[in-house]
């Protein structure tokens, strides 16, 4: 095989790579001028292998993060929600991410912020390497059990980008997506919402009155966990949007004492 672009993007595509020409350009930038690179990049795409997996990095945010094999690949829908929690965490504050992943949206928690700390967790030992390789002060362990009782009722914002695809949804995800990458990062229980209620029962005692709630979810799962978050204390939450309209979050405000 060739290794000019129009022969990579038309093995992208005979692959079922969704975006051919994009991944295309990212190979040849991240190849240079090694033809053995290269082909080697291509043939682990080409089998499957998510492309940040590849490349050793995603951009997000305008951040460069770095992406080890085996870790939640940072997705480019996530980066509104990032930036709305960013834009809520005071100059001082302090900020809690969940499921950090690779700590994208931590790295914006910090980048946002220089003087709030910034704490994240993941159940994952490799993505919590990960993220400390990318700079987040990041803990091993399920949900909030690794942070210090410290931070209870003193945190501004907690984020999560939780597993909220429904079980028998998977087999609709991209091809890469569902023989690659953790599943554990993508399978929210029956409905999806497994996990995501999970965060919301544990975020009072970590929240300090006001503070906000910031998750990403899909679907009708908003209304789903409507009663969870009025159990656990929270105001009506706002729903984030994408721009074809779809759910992708909330922001939930933990009520103030009466």
């Amino acid at each position: 095989m060739g290794i000019d672009r129009a022969s990579i993007e038309q093995a992208l595509a005979a692959a079922g790579c969704i975006s051919p020409a994009d991944e295309a350009d990212v190979l040849l930038a991240a190849a240079g001028d090694d033809c053995e690179s290269l082909a080697a990049m291509l043939a682990r795409r080409i089998d499957g292998e998510p492309l940040p997996w590849i490349t050793g990095s995603i951009v997000f945010c305008g951040l460069t993060v770095r992406v080890a094999p085996g870790v939640y690949v940072p997705r480019w829908q996530t980066e509104p929600l990032a930036r709305l929690a960013a834009s809520l965490v005071p100059p001082t504050g302090v900020a809690v991410d969940l499921c950090t992943g690779a700590g994208a949206v931590a790295m914006v928690l910090a980048a946002t912020s220089p003087d709030a700390r910034v704490v994240a967790t993941d159940v994952d030992p490799l993505a919590v390497a990960c993220a400390r390789s990318n700079g987040v002060d990041a803990y091993q362990g399920v949900l909030d059990e690794p942070l210090r009782s410290a931070l209870k009722a003193a945190v501004d914002v907690l984020t999560a980008v939780p597993p909220y695809v429904p079980t028998s949804e998977l087999r609709f995800l991209p091809r890469d997506v569902r023989e690659r990458e953790p599943a554990a990062a993508l399978d929210g229980g029956a409905d999806g919402t497994e996990v995501l209620a999970e965060i919301v029962r544990r975020s009072p005692r970590w929240l300090r009155p006001g503070g906000r709630l910031v998750l990403e979810l899909g679907g009708e799962q908003a209304s789903a966990l409507e009663p969870v978050l009025r159990t656990a204390g929270f105001d009506a939450p706002d729903l984030l949007r994408d721009p074809e309209d779809d759910p992708r979050g909330i922001v939930a405000r933990l009520a103030q004492p009466a």
